[in-house]
């Protein structure tokens, strides 16, 4: 194995009909580099298992100390409306498939309680702008 090249494999590979996908654990051996983006592991996953990169969700990533060997969790959702019901929000966002949210969480609390203290237009101008 020449040094920049890069195995993907997965292991307990598992169908999982009621969230609509396949759920597995990834291991990645990279000798000689740091690491594998994300980007480029779902799309040679997508290439193993026959689908759409933007359905393929990675997760969980732990580098083997020494370097070489990277194990995580991957999922591939049947289509993208499952992946869009299913995954949490904050993957979506990872990903780019929704949008982050403005704001501290203090902030938002504290616009929440103005809001409590207003009635009428002055409420909705707090509320949404």
């Amino acid at each position: 194995m020449d040094k920049g090249a890069v195995i993907i494999r997965t292991r307990k590979f598992m169908r999982n009909p009621l969230l609509r996908r396949r759920q597995f654990v990834v291991e990645i051996l990279h000798p000689g580099r740091a690491c594998v983006s994300k980007n480029e592991t779902a799309e040679r996953i997508a290439q193993m298992y026959n689908c759409d990169p933007q359905n393929v969700v990675l997760f969980g990533f732990r580098y083997a100390f020494g370097g070489g060997r990277t194990t995580g969790f991957g999922l591939i959702y049947d289509d993208l409306d499952s992946l869009l019901s299913i995954e949490p929000r904050y993957r979506l966002v990872r990903k780019g498939l929704a949008k982050a949210r403005e704001g501290s969480r203090k902030q938002r609390k504290e616009r929440k309680n103005r809001a409590l203290r207003a009635r009428g237009k002055v409420r909705a101008k707090i509320l949404y702008g």
